[in-house]
């Protein structure tokens, strides 16, 4: 999320008003008074049984156009350039396409695509790869250079140790989203930018942006009664904002699941970098797992670091029997076959193939994926957090990877390319 001067679009007085108005109306019925009951019964005849109709069906969802997308960042290939395309086993991303399909099924350029796999059997390796080279045109994304090459990382859905209650052991909260948090929608204005919604307040008459990381943690924020949980390490909590979601560990028993709600729409700052420009750690040893050590051994410089970064990500508890947790897309992520992408350049849902290597190794990694998620820190066209799925070894593979990236875009061959 890139930073908005708010000085360059004032909002007078006026404007906040029509803005932010609320208009609530009542409205009460009184019975009517009924008649007296007649002095005798009157006979009535049975009514003839009608025939007994069929359940209406659900009328199907309206279709709705699909997006154009700009194809500046766009070059046409062909199957063959995909490097291990014909090693990747496409069946195994099968299940992710079809949750996928699940919200794009609606979209006209979707449309005959979706319904052709919802209706098939589960194909095998070959099926499925012929399935989407059928169906799908592949595109090769580009810099805004024209070079070809990005950053793969990575991330994953953390385990944290928490209680429903603040207690001395759980005293660092997870939040909701605040009652005082509210969002412009800044094309409704005519202002054209490149974040269209910013996060704000209201002070007084005025718009303001939203508290920082470290206003937020001093209190100033109306964030107190939007507790969902409390837990035990501040680290592991701020990793859970950076992950964007995550299970805790409830005491007494329960596992409870937290995720993305809203954010304060400040930007996001590496403190992985800050350490490293400090000389705290070296590159290499700039990692999550990294970073937590060195939090363990300097507790007294830790509220500093954590508050460089000034973003701060609100949860909201998801529902029991989620196969994974929810991305952007509003779908469960699949582990291993789920990225989070730029939607300014790659469609939310689309599958992408990628080219890149396994952590800390030149091992290739390629494999088919599905766009299923964003990031405040996933800008760009040639850009992948690679969604390692739940748990220890997924912590480990996610903490590790940063690592070269080639991307291919597939989209259905009725897809709106713009200029």
């Amino acid at each position: 999320m890139h930073s908005f001067d708010f000085s360059k679009f004032p909002l007078r007085a006026a404007g906040i008003a029509l803005l932010f108005a609320l208009a609530a109306a009542a409205c009460r019925s009184t019975p009517e008074k009924l008649p007296p009951p007649p002095a005798e019964p009157v006979p009535v005849p049975a009514p003839a049984t009608p025939a007994a109709k069929a359940p209406a069906e659900p009328a199907p969802p309206a279709a709705q156009p699909t997006p154009a997308l700009s194809g500046s960042h766009l070059r046409r290939g062909q199957w063959a350039e995909l490097p291990g395309w014909r090693e990747d086993d496409p069946a195994a991303a099968w299940d992710a396409f079809l949750t996928s399909c699940s919200t794009l099924k609606v979209q006209t350029a979707w449309q005959a695509v979706c319904a052709a796999a919802l209706a098939r059997p589960r194909p095998d390796r070959e099926s499925a790869r012929q399935f989407f080279e059928s169906n799908f045109l592949p595109y090769q994304l580009l810099q805004a250079d024209g070079g070809t090459e990005g950053l793969a990382t990575g991330y994953y859905e953390p385990l944290l140790r928490g209680s429903r209650k603040p207690t001395s052991r759980y005293r660092y909260p997870v939040y909701g989203v605040p009652d005082d948090l509210i969002t412009l929608d800044l094309p409704a204005f005519g202002i054209d930018t490149r974040e269209p919604r910013l996060r704000a307040r209201l002070d007084g008459r005025r718009v303001v942006p939203y508290y920082e990381r470290a206003q937020i943690e001093a209190g100033l924020a109306a964030v107190k009664g939007r507790e969902i949980a409390w837990v035990d390490d501040p680290v592991e909590l701020f990793f859970l904002q950076i992950q964007g979601s995550g299970r805790i560990d409830l005491e007494g028993g329960g596992v409870l699941r937290v995720g993305f709600a809203d954010h304060n729409g400040h930007p996001y700052r590496s403190i992985g970098r800050l350490l490293i420009d400090r000389g705290e750690l070296p590159a290499e040893r700039a990692s999550m797992q990294g970073i937590k050590a060195w939090a363990q051994r300097n507790p007294d410089k830790l509220r500093e670091v954590l508050d460089y970064n000034p973003r701060y990500i609100f949860f909201r508890e998801l529902p029991e029997g989620l196969g994974g947790p929810l991305g952007a897309q509003g779908v469960p992520l699949t582990a291993r076959r789920s990225i989070a992408a730029d939607p300014r350049y790659v469609p939310l849902g689309a599958p992408v193939f990628l080219a890149t290597t396994w952590p800390l190794s030149s091992k290739p990694l390629q494999q088919l994926m599905l766009a299923q998620d964003t990031g405040s820190a996933i800008r760009g066209a040639v850009r992948a957090d690679f969604f390692w799925g739940y748990g220890d070894d997924a912590g480990r593979e996610a903490g590790r990877m940063k690592q070269p990236l080639r991307m291919w875009l597939l989209l259905p061959q009725a897809y709106p390319l713009a200029p």
